[in-house]
C-alpha cells in the first residue's frame, strides 16, 4: 500500500489510558475557540490525514511553505495549516491551551510559536490573489494577523450530527482497501452534485485502477454551495443506480474549502495519498472559484513537483461533455465535432431549470439527481 507523506501515518489521538488524564488537566487550562475550519484542521491533524503534520504549524514550517512549497523537513506542502489567536486569547509561547468547538474541549496544543504574518502575503502566495472578493481573502480578512503553531493531542473528536457512519479516518480507508483487495484505488474529490461529466470521469478512471473512492469534501464551504446533506442524497442515489457496488466507496472528507485552486489540489492530492488512494482525479478548475485560475492551472501545478516527492498519481481530465453526434460523453480529446453539438448547461442555467421544476436533460444529468436537486429547491 502506497506509504503516507512523510513516510508514517500520523496519530496524535490520545489513547484511552490517557485520554481521562488529559481531559481533567485540559479543564485548567486557557481554552481556545476554534473557527469551523480550524476544527476540521485539527481533526485531520489528529487522524493523520495531514501526515506529517503534528500539529498547527509553526513559522518555520508557514514561512518554508509560503516561499518553497515544502515543509521545513522537506516533504511538498502548498497550504498552511495553521491556528488563529483570537481577540483576548493572549496566549504565551511555553504554555498549554485546550482546543474548544462550542465550548467543547476537544484537544491540548503545546504551544511553541506565536508569530505575525503578512496577509496580503499569505493570500498572493496560496490563492494568487488579493482580490477582497475572494472568499480565501476574505476568511484571512475574518481572522487576527497572529498565528499560534505547536503539536496537539486530541482528546475527543468534533460533534456532528450527520454521516457518522460515513466518517472514515486514513486508517480505517486503509483497513477497507486491504480487506476488499484493492491495490490501486483512484479519489475523487467534489463539493458539488455528481453529473454526467463526473461520472464520466470517474468511470474512465475505473477502468484503470481496482477502485474508486467518492470522497465528498463536507467541511466549511461557501455559503451559495449546494448543502451537504443535499449532495450526499445526489451521491447514494446515483451509487446505487449507475455504479458497480463491489469497486466503489464513498467516504467524508472533514476539509474546509479553501478554494485555492492549484495550491488546494496539490494539498487535495497529498491528503488522499494519506487516506490509501494511488491515484486522484483533477479535472478541470479543481479547488476553483470565479475566474481566479486558468480552466487548467490545478493540472499544470503537477508539473513544478517532481512526482516522487508526491507519489500519489493524479490523473487529468479535459472538461467533458455528451456529444449528440458521437452519441455518447466525450472530451476534446476523443470528440472531433464542433461546441453547437455538446451538450452543455451553465451552473446558472441548472439552478434556474431546478427553480422552475425543471429536469436538465438526461445527458447533462441523472434523472433521479435532478430530482434530489429540485426536492430540495423547492424546500429551500
Amino acid at each position: 500500500m502506497i506509504k503516507p507523506h512523510g513516510g508514517k501515518l500520523i496519530n496524535r489521538i490520545a489513547d484511552d489510558e490517557s485520554r481521562n488524564k488529559l481531559k481533567e488537566k485540559a479543564q485548567n487550562l486557557k481554552k481556545i475557540a476554534l473557527n469551523e475550519r480550524e476544527t476540521s484542521d485539527l481533526e485531520m491533524i489528529a487522524t493523520g490525514a495531514l501526515s506529517p503534520l503534528e500539529g498547527f504549524m509553526t513559522s518555520k514550517d508557514y514561512k518554508s511553505v509560503l516561499e518553497e512549497r515544502h515543509l521545513s523537513t522537506g516533504p511538498v506542502w502548498t497550504i498552511p495549516v495553521v491556528l488563529s489567536e483570537k481577540e483576548g486569547d493572549d496566549v504565551e509561547i511555553g504554555s498549554e491551551i485546550a482546543l474548544c468547538q462550542n465550548g467543547n474541549i476537544l484537544a491540548v496544543m503545546e504551544v511553541e510559536d506565536k508569530f505575525t504574518f503578512d496577509k496580503e502575503k499569505e493570500a498572493q502566495a496560496v490563492l494568487r490573489t488579493t482580490d477582497k472578493a475572494h472568499p480565501g481573502v476574505q476568511y484571512l480578512d475574518s481572522i487576527s494577523n497572529t498565528y499560534i503553531g505547536g503539536k496537539i493531542t486530541l482528546i475527543e473528536k468534533p460533534h456532528y450530527d450527520d454521516f457518522n457512519e460515513f466518517r472514515l479516518d486514513p486508517a480505517d480507508t486503509r483497513k477497507l482497501f486491504e480487506e476488499k483487495g484493492w491495490k490501486t484505488i483512484t479519489a475523487f474529490q467534489t463539493r458539488n452534485p455528481i453529473h454526467r461529466a463526473h461520472e464520466y470521469l470517474q468511470k474512465c478512471a475505473l477502468e484503470i485502477v481496482d477502485a474508486l473512492l467518492i470522497h465528498p469534501l463536507m467541511g466549511a464551504t461557501k455559503g451559495d454551495d449546494i448543502p451537504g446533506d443535499v449532495r450526499w442524497q445526489c451521491y447514494t442515489t446515483l451509487l446505487e443506480n449507475y455504479y458497480p457496488k463491489d469497486r466503489v466507496a464513498i467516504s467524508i472528507f472533514p476539509a474546509a474549502m479553501r478554494y485555492a485552486g492549484p495550491s488546494e489540489a496539490i494539498f487535495h492530492a497529498i491528503a488522499r495519498k494519506n487516506y490509501g488512494c494511488t491515484h486522484f482525479i483533477v479535472g478541470r478548475d479543481h479547488a476553483g472559484v470565479g475566474n481566479y485560475y486558468g480552466t487548467y492551472d490545478a493540472q499544470l501545478i503537477f508539473n513544478e513537483f517532481d512526482p516522487k516527492e508526491i507519489e500519489i498519481t493524479p490523473l487529468f481530465f479535459e472538461h467533458a461533455f455528451y456529444c449528440k453526434v458521437c452519441g455518447n460523453m466525450a472530451s476534446t480529446k476523443t470528440c472531433p465535432h464542433s461546441k453547437e453539438h455538446h451538450v452543455f448547461l451553465s451552473g446558472t442555467k441548472v439552478r434556474e431549470m431546478l427553480r422552475a421544476g425543471q429536469k436538465p436533460p438526461a445527458e447533462f444529468t441523472r434523472p433521479e439527481v435532478a430530482e434530489v436537486l429540485i426536492r430540495s429547491m423547492k424546500n429551500s
